[in-house]
């Protein structure tokens, strides 16, 4: 193109790197949805750049499925953060966080699968501090009485939060319905009342 009577050689503008490779992890998140063991290319060819791009951004396919995971830890960590309140009853806090978090977790199903193949270390090791949070909690309801004890804090918690994962593996109907279905699943879990656990789940929801 001339301007003022020079011909500009400046390249085309490029997206910035990290919008790149924003959009590599969104291919690679619908992508490895619809099948787990697709190869880089197919993730290449889906976000609109070469393979090369692709390993420039993520050396190997095992550092773009931690990064995915990483993405969705992070939203993870975001949601927990929001509704944790110390002055409200645990039971009202984990009905929250479940009925908010449902919406990420079925974004990130791809993460369901691939947690029980080769790549479930890595991305247990990720989930490890949220884990942690929500053991916190669920022994705070313990204390209180408005969870059961039958089960010590951490055993319970994982157990509620793992049936989270199981149900994402499933198609279920959207909207809040399926919120409401999953939070009171997991609140019965922890051994609150069904009429407790649907009333939480209605003001989630």
């Amino acid at each position: 193109m001339c301007n003022h009577g020079r011909v500009d050689t400046a390249p085309a503008r490029r997206p910035p790197v990290s919008a790149t490779r924003d959009r590599v992890l969104e291919a690679a998140r619908v992508v490895l949805g619809e099948d787990p063991d697709a190869g880089m290319g197919e993730i290449a060819s889906a976000a609109g750049v070469v393979r090369r791009t692709v390993y420039g951004h993520f050396p190997s396919r095992t550092e773009l499925v931690r990064d995915l995971g990483q993405r969705a830890v992070g939203e993870i960590a975001a949601v927990l953060d929001e509704v944790e309140d110390a002055g409200r009853p645990a039971d009202e806090v984990w009905a929250r966080f479940i009925a908010r978090l449902w919406p990420v977790v079925d974004r990130y199903r791809v993460l369901v699968v691939l947690r029980r193949g080769e790549h479930g270390p890595d991305i247990h090791a990720l989930l490890g501090p949220v884990e942690e949070v929500l053991a916190g909690l669920v022994a705070r309801g313990q204390a209180s009485g408005v969870f059961g004890r039958h089960l010590p804090a951490d055993v319970l918690s994982r157990i509620a939060w793992s049936a989270l994962f199981a149900i994402a593996d499933h198609e279920l109907p959207e909207g809040t319905a399926a919120v409401r279905a999953v939070t009171v699943t997991t609140l019965l879990l922890l051994g609150v009342p069904e009429p407790r656990a649907a009333g939480l789940a209605a003001d989630a929801g």
